[in-house]
């Protein structure tokens, strides 16, 4: 999620910058801009749309020539991708400019102290309040590393910042919390940037920061400290990579990297979600309390993997809330003259906001009076600005046309969905909605150990490339699941693969069960829905007993399954409702493994498009 590059040296930051800009464009972005120290000053342009419009404002408008700089590359979560908004951001004096990746979660609350104190804030990001917190800090002190720890002390959420002041013409500093930050070491010169594409053309001597850091750059030297100002630890490396796998992290695919980015964010999703109470908020709601709470019908429409969390959401709705929750293809929905009204919601999940059987659904809801509350990862983009309310997930830039990250960052934000309606309608207890926001937090952990033990699901996936079909079966919030992992072999290996919900099984699929065919269980907890396991279990004896090959995917601490699996892939053990967090993960590595031994290439499959803006 967005881009920063930043630059001291012998050569020309503008062009250094923007060259290391264009280089991180594979992250996705609807803003751009720089800023150069020259003379004594400091200069900015910025602009939103592509590189090449602050390209063409910068050759209309140059830059004074300076050897001192930094940029970045915007994907929008406070305020919509306009030129007021992109960053850098600079105080009311013009003399500090800052750049940042993340969410400040206490920026409005320090954005009503700056007012108070007289500074002028311009924009609606929550960025913008850093640059004025560091010129009242530097003025203290004259000191841009200590300044800058003085922020950061102040700053609650996951951010990156890096930024210049007008005084320190060769000094660049950076801070990290969460997100990453890297620095690069060249001869005479040093850069800084979000990922080391950014600078790979220039050295491949690398420093990575660590947790609550902040980095000082001159051009001979770096000094690393912790946000409380003590000397801190670093990991120099080599990057081994070319130019080309540098923008992938070292992964051999984009798929892969985002499959790997999964636990980052989920907890991303969740930031800024709740207030000092414990109270959720979304991000834009329009729709009056009074009225959420008069809803009688929630209807979910969705296409592809953003219908199967739709499939999971109805889970969490219905349980929450107990309100009646339909979950509808939006390419079917408006033709089948759907029952609407205005006590009616209707949640809109799409990755892009463009997807256009998404829209006309939206468009259609809204004609006949219902409200609608989209869930979307691109802030600004139509579904979103269509809509009466609107949760965006921050999965960053997905690159891959096959959804890995933006699923499970759904997922989160339908969880959110159905408890903020449980909140409102008072469906759910305060404590009740502070304990699930609880364990969500706890599921980016999990979905990293799941990450940690992959490597058999490799081999497993490995070993099956020769087959011409698989079958998943799932129960309850396993049932969508089964159909998501299905949907990624479809989409990546070009293989034949169904996922059905288990019981439906002798109701005609078991006719396809036969010697040998791999068959994928999704298994759910025996201790949350345990006359589902003990089903699930027959279930799977049924498929063995033919002569299919089981693959089972259970939590750990289930025995009862394990006679039964000739591979067995285990899972953390996870509240019911939350179980598709983890058990996704396992069938999309299954998935990029199995097409990747086929020879099939993953991040651009055949026939598919990322958005989808046709009917």
């Amino acid at each position: 999620m967005c881009g920063i590059v930043g630059y001291v040296g012998t050569q020309s930051a503008q062009d250094v910058v923007v060259a290391g800009l264009k280089r991180l464009e594979y992250r996705g972005y609807d803003s751009a801009g720089v800023a150069v120290l020259a003379d004594g000053g400091l200069a900015s342009a910025k602009k939103a749309g592509k590189l090449v419009n602050l390209e063409k404002e910068l050759k209309d408008r140059p830059l004074p020539a300076g050897n001192t700089g930094l940029g970045h590359t915007r994907w929008a979560t406070h305020g919509a991708p306009t030129d007021a908004n992109a960053h850098p951001h600079l105080d009311n004096a013009g003399r500090v400019a800052v750049v940042h990746n993340g969410i400040i979660e206490n920026f409005a609350a320090l954005r009503e102290e700056l007012a108070g104190r007289g500074h002028g804030l311009a924009s609606e990001t929550d960025t913008e309040v850093v640059a004025h917190l560091l010129a009242e800090a530097y003025s203290s002190g004259g000191d841009p590393a200590e300044a800058m720890r003085q922020v950061c002390r102040q700053l609650e959420g996951a951010f990156t910042l890096v930024a210049v002041h007008a005084d320190e013409p060769d000094v660049v500093v950076g801070a990290r919390r969460n997100s990453p930050l890297v620095v690069g070491v060249g001869d005479g010169e040093m850069f800084l940037a979000s990922d080391v594409a950014a600078f790979i053309a220039h050295t491949r001597d690398a420093i990575e920061l660590g947790q609550d850091q902040v980095v000082e750059l001159r051009r001979d030297g770096v000094a690393v400290t912790g946000f409380d100002g003590r000397p801190a630890d670093v990991r120099a490396y080599h990057v081994d990579w070319d130019a080309s796998a540098a923008e992938k992290g070292g992964y051999a695919s984009f798929m892969l990297k985002e499959i790997a980015d999964q636990p980052k964010a989920v907890a991303d999703t969740l930031l800024g979600r709740t207030d000092g109470s414990g109270s959720l908020h979304l991000d834009e709601v329009r729709i009056p309390q009074g009225e959420l709470r008069e809803v009688d019908k929630v209807v979910v429409v969705a296409c592809g993997t953003a219908f199967h969390a739709g499939m999971i959401a109805k889970y969490a709705i219905e349980h929450w809330t107990r309100l009646p929750c339909e979950t509808e293809l939006a390419s079917e929905f408006r033709y089948r003259d759907p029952i609407l009204d205005p006590r009616t919601l209707v949640v809109a999940i799409s990755q892009s906001g463009e997807t256009m059987d998404t829209l006309m659904a939206v468009r259609h809801a809204r004609e006949q009076g219902a409200k609608v509350l989209a869930i979307c990862n691109t802030n600004g983009s139509t579904i979103p600005r269509e809509s009466d309310a609107v949760l965006y997930t921050h999965a960053g830039p997905e690159v891959a046309v096959a959804s890995t990250k933006a699923f499970l960052t759904q997922l989160v934000a339908c969880y959110l969905v159905a408890l903020y309606l449980g909140q409102v309608r008072g469906t759910k207890w305060g404590d009740e909605i502070r304990t699930v926001v609880r364990q969500l937090s706890e599921m980016s952990g999990a979905v990293e150990r799941v990450l940690g033990a992959m490597e058999p699901v490799r081999e497993l996936a490995r070993s099956l490339a020769a087959h011409d079909t698989v079958l998943f079966v799932g129960r309850h919030v396993g049932y969508p699941v089964a159909m998501e992992g299905a949907l990624k072999l479809k989409e990546l290996a070009y293989m034949h693969a169904e996922g059905f919900a288990a019981g439906e099984l002798k109701h005609g699929p078991i006719a396809l069960i036969e010697e040998g065919l791999p068959v994928v269980v999704v298994v759910p907890s025996p201790r949350g829905r345990s006359v589902l396991h003990d089903k699930i279990v027959s279930n799977i004896q049924e498929i063995r007993a033919r002569g299919a090959r089981t693959v089972v995917i259970a939590e750990e601490g289930d025995e009862e399954v394990v006679p039964y699996a000739d591979h067995l892939i285990r899972i953390p053990a996870t509240p019911t409702l939350l179980q598709p967090l983890v058990a996704t993960v396992p069938l999309q590595v299954f998935a990029c493994e199995l097409a990747t031994a086929r020879g099939k290439e993953v991040d651009q499959p055949r026939n598919l498009a990322k958005s989808v803006t046709v009917e």
